[in-house]
Order: C-alpha cells, then structure tokens, then sequence
C-alpha cells in the first residue's frame, strides 16, 4: 500500500519558484480533470468520488465519500480511493480548494472498518494505521486550503480526517469523538496530536481518555470545528467560504497557508524569516500587479495564478 510521510513533509514546504507552471484557461483545466477523471474510474476505489465544479466555481475539488452501507467507514478500499484523489489534486496546479463531503446522509464517516480490520493480523492492522496517517498528513500538507464538510458522525478516523483539513464546518447534529480507548487502542491516524493543537492539550486529554462525544454546538465552543451551523446547511455554509477564497489570488492563498503551518514549527524569528520569503515570492508575480490595477480600477480582479 502507498505511504507518503516523505512525500507530505516535502510537499508541505514547496516555494512557489518549485511550483508547476500555473495554468490560464479554465476549459483546459476542465480538460485535465477529464484525464484525471479518466483514471480515477480506471484504477481509484467506488467510494470515493471527486468533482470539479465549474463556471464561476472553477478551481473547487469535491471529494466525497460514497460507501452508505458501511457508513463511510475507512477500510482498504476506501484509504486507496482517497490516496489517489489527494494525490490527483496535488498534480494538478489548477485546484484552488478542497472540500471533503458526504454523499451518505446523516454520515460524515463513522472511523475505521472494524469489521475488515479483525480479519487483519496485528502486522497487518500496523501498516494500514501508518497508511492512514500518513494518508492524513498529506491531506494537511497540501498547498491549497481544504475544507471538511460534517453532516452527522464523524468519529474516529473520521475525525482525525476532518482534524487534517484546514477549515471544519458541521451541522449541529453532528456527533464528532475519538472512541479509540473504548476499544483498548489510541487514536492512531494523528488524532492524539492534531486534536490537542486546536482544543488545548487539557480539553484533548479529556475527550481521548474518556471517548466522550461532543455535539456540533460543544465542538464549535470548544474551537474543533470553525462553524456550527443548522443541520443539512453545512455544505452551503463550506460552498460559501469555499468561493470567498476562490477569488482571492491563488499564489497568495498558497503562501499564506505555508507561512502559517511552517511558521507555528518554529520559533518567532525563524517564522518571521518563513513569512518574509513568503511574501517576496509573490513579488513579482502578475496576480499581484493585477490586484494593484484592479483596486485602483474600482473593478474585480481577474486572477490567472501567475
């Protein structure tokens, strides 16, 4: 099975001068996602689907989960599906965002496949978990922001998917844990790390000792999630910052998310130092010259991510 711990830590600090030449024209990144597309039917699992929007959304990659007879629940078959989508977004420099969805109402994705997983020997359920995680680090490490869409439960390794991601939002009967302890394991797809970095290493320890499960309004105090919003209107809600970063400058987009994941690494000097590169890299691109002209022009810029 893939592994790509390398892969993600490397992907994660690419400057934009390593980058691959960006794309202009919307209907030729419409006719690269066919290709992608193309292979994805060929080779990438039924339970996991990608979508490119279109027109005004160009630029917005839909991964969704597909599997309502096991709940979304991750096993083989499911991790290969979402190994090949990340890995297709990530060759492909015309994705703008991510939003990971559900298909399956009421189910954003109920953690691993326990069922599959008691057939596995203890070797065997060590190197999916190390799949897993490192499925989920490249998911963060992507350079473009991504976005996990919670309708109802996401436990588990659900959860730890949704933690990967840059942004949350969840309907308010979402049920959202890490039940690992009650099963005599720990999370093991980064749960114990990412999950203490956003609620505090307190309220963390409490959740994974306890395996309790929190509501969507709990999850949104607690700062686990960044929306809680009526049940059923989370894709909307995701849709809708989904295209207010659509139009933002893609470079831009880019550097801030490297700048702030390196930067919170390391100390304060050595961050700054992160962000002054950052920033000079998008000096002399053509997207910067056309915000200028744009604003001065009391007009909506024409982003071409160049």
């Amino acid at each position: 099975m893939v592994t790509f711990p390398t892969i993600a830590r490397s992907f994660g600090h690419n400057c934009l001068t390593k980058s691959k030449p960006y794309l202009k024209s919307c209907s030729f990144h419409q006719w690269q996602y066919q290709s992608l597309g193309t292979l994805l039917s060929e080779s990438a699992s039924e339970c996991v689907r990608m979508q490119r929007l279109s027109d005004s959304d160009c630029g917005i990659i839909e991964v969704n989960l597909d599997r309502p007879g096991g709940k979304n629940s991750i096993g083989k078959d499911m991790l290969r599906g979402l190994q090949h989508s990340f890995e297709s977004i990530n060759r492909d420099p015309s994705a703008n965002i991510l939003m990971i969805c559900s298909s399956v109402p009421r189910i954003f994705c109920a953690g691993a496949d326990l069922k599959e997983r008691k057939t596995m020997s203890p070797s065997e359920v060590q190197s999916f978990v190390n799949s897993l995680q490192s499925t989920f680090s490249f998911l963060e490490a992507l350079r473009i922001p991504t976005i996990a869409v919670i309708e109802g439960v996401a436990l588990g390794g659900g959860l730890e998917m949704a933690l990967s991601c840059d942004l949350r939002i969840c309907g308010e009967d979402a049920t959202l844990g890490l039940p690992e302890t009650g099963l005599a394991i720990i999370p093991g797809a980064g749960g114990t790390q990412r999950l203490p970095r956003l609620v505090g290493k307190s309220v963390a320890k409490e959740l994974i000792f306890t395996g309790r499960k929190v509501t969507g309004r709990d999850a949104v105090s607690m700062g686990l999630v960044n929306y809680c919003v009526p049940a059923g209107d989370a894709y909307s809600k995701a849709l809708e910052i989904a295209r207010d970063i659509n139009q933002k400058g893609p470079l831009a987009i880019r550097m801030a998310k490297r700048a702030i994941d390196g930067g919170l690494e390391i100390d304060m000097a050595s961050a700054l130092e992160l962000e002054e590169d950052c920033y000079e890299q998008l000096l002399h691109t053509k997207d910067r010259l056309e915000g200028l002209a744009a604003f001065a022009e009391k007009r909506k810029p024409r982003y071409t991510g160049e």
